[in-house]
């Protein structure tokens, strides 16, 4: 198993604040087996309109062939989330109405 996340981080948390009761924390796998160094992962509930906060830090990285756990305790609860990922290349990946609560990983591929 590689774990090599570069950066101020030991895993993927994101922890967006103080959790309501009726939440759920959601932890899953992401495995980076693109081509491309990950710099910047976003998620927000599909029934919203904005992006959360840039998950992987400010010196965040998770470069090909590495993975991290992904935490999200963010208040919601919704099962339905989009993904966003930008790699340090400037590709961009966009990814709706993931099921975070049926999710063990989640697999970045080119």
């Amino acid at each position: 198993m590689n774990t090599y996340i570069k950066g101020g981080f030991a895993a993927l948390a994101l922890l967006a604040g103080v959790l309501p009761a009726a939440a759920q924390t959601v932890e899953f796998t992401l495995i980076n087996n693109s081509s491309v160094s990950l710099h910047y992962f976003y998620t927000t509930p599909s029934n919203e309109d904005s992006w959360g906060e840039d998950l992987l830090g400010a010196d965040g990285t998770l470069e090909p062939g590495y993975q991290g756990t992904v935490t999200i305790g963010d208040g919601s609860d919704q099962c339905l989330y989009d993904f966003r990922f930008e790699s340090g290349e400037g590709d961009l990946l966009e990814v709706p109405e993931v099921d975070i609560c049926s999710l063990s990983s989640y697999t970045l591929t080119d």
